[in-house]
């Protein structure tokens, strides 16, 4: 038998199960671990040699803070669960910041909201502090949705809302951020959901996208306006004249 090491071919339709359950697993992990660092998702970048995985967290400063012991220990954990090794099967963890405000973050905000209604903060002070620096830093809406048993043994949803924000089409996923967190209280499990639209146009590369009800007016030019409209110049010599 040759030295060689022997690839084993997987069915597509598995490989495709595998790696949505690897990435369904892996999100519910980090979204309990780094949940106070504000963690809004992963990237996997997997090679028949390697496999990246890129953290996207509002607080990534405080993550690689103090030699980023917290990132190895989580690349620790995941080694250990999924058989990672430095041999033939490399796992690389990247901690990257978010491409936007961390303030207009849905995963941060929700996590503050569940920390404040978890310390006994009431519900509408907690809300309205949450929406209120959302949009004090220039977001277009938010939408704040709690259900469960806020108050008493009777079960209910309360919505709150602040400013302009879409709720159908392909421009919702584009333009909003959504979170949804579970809050274990004594009554009950209350489930805390989250939905921010930041702005009305976004870049994407070298593109930049807009909603389709979006008009933009530009100022107009200082131009020579007998270029533009025939017989003004007759006129304001005429008027010089007289």
């Amino acid at each position: 038998m040759s030295d060689e090491r022997r690839v084993k071919k997987i069915n597509t339709k598995k490989k495709f199960v595998a790696d949505g359950v690897f990435n369904a697993e892996l999100n519910s992990f980090l979204t309990k671990v780094l949940g106070m660092e504000g963690y809004a998702g992963i990237e996997v970048k997997a090679t028949s040699t390697s496999t990246e995985i890129r953290i996207k967290a509002a607080k990534h400063d405080e993550l690689l803070d103090g030699g980023a012991r917290r990132v190895r220990e989580i690349k620790s954990l995941i080694e250990k669960r999924y058989n990672f090794n430095d041999d033939d099967n490399k796992v690389e963890i990247t901690i990257r910041p978010l491409d936007y405000d961390r303030a207009f973050c849905a995963a941060a905000n929700a996590e503050n909201l569940k920390f404040k209604l978890l310390s006994g903060t009431p519900i509408r002070t907690a809300v309205n502090n949450i929406m209120g620096g959302v949009m004090r830093r220039g977001a277009v809406g938010v939408t704040v949705i709690i259900a469960g048993k806020s108050r008493g043994q009777r079960a209910k949803t309360q919505k709150y809302t602040m400013g302009y924000l879409i709720s159908t089409g392909q421009p919702k996923k584009e333009f909003v951020d959504t979170a949804m967190r579970h809050c274990l209280m004594r009554a009950g499990a209350i489930g805390i959901q989250v939905a921010i639209m930041q702005s009305v146009e976004r870049k994407v590369g070298k593109n930049v996208q807009v909603m389709p009800d979006f008009v933009k007016i530009f100022e107009p030019k200082d131009e020579n306006l007998s270029a533009i409209v025939p017989g003004v110049e007759f006129a304001q010599r005429r008027d010089a004249t007289e």
